[in-house]
């Protein structure tokens, strides 16, 4: 396969760690409308690798490897980064995130340089901003 080939147009694809992932999966599917490309099994209901998407970006998820110093944020009392999703209508995404019980860290608001979202908290702690800004954007 060519890079022209690649139906992935995304040039970062985080790779997140959850104690139960497939609960995670499930959720990040309910919650914020992910949709499930690949589940890769492990041994006693681990998840090896998975493939999830969002637009054109995806995202892994598997399961903790402290071995590989790859744990939950659950297990860190914190999250150390914020992943970033464009939707297109951010007031929906939020009452969706709510409905499903995301823990809201900052409520939906038009932020500083005008785009509008919100900020929250998936079940073990990862931190997920939705929002309609396009990087880059208001520099054209």
């Amino acid at each position: 396969m060519t890079e022209n080939d690649n139906p992935i147009t995304a040039t970062f694809i985080p790779s997140l760690s959850y104690d139960d992932p497939m609960a995670a999966i499930e959720w990040l599917e309910r919650a914020f409308g992910f949709t499930r490309r690949l589940v890769v099994p492990g041994p006693d209901g681990t998840v090896l690798h998975s493939e999830l998407s969002f637009g054109n970006g995806v995202v892994m998820i598997g399961s903790t490897k402290p071995d590989e110093k790859r744990l939950s944020p659950n297990h860190l009392g914190g999250c150390n980064q914020v992943l970033s999703a464009y939707v297109a209508d951010p007031e929906a995404h939020y009452k969706r995130a709510i409905e499903a019980g995301a823990k809201i860290i900052r409520e939906l608001r038009t932020e500083e340089y005008g785009a509008r979202g919100f900020m929250c908290e998936d079940p073990e702690g990862h931190i997920w901003y939705f929002g309609d800004y396009v990087p880059g954007a208001h520099w054209e």
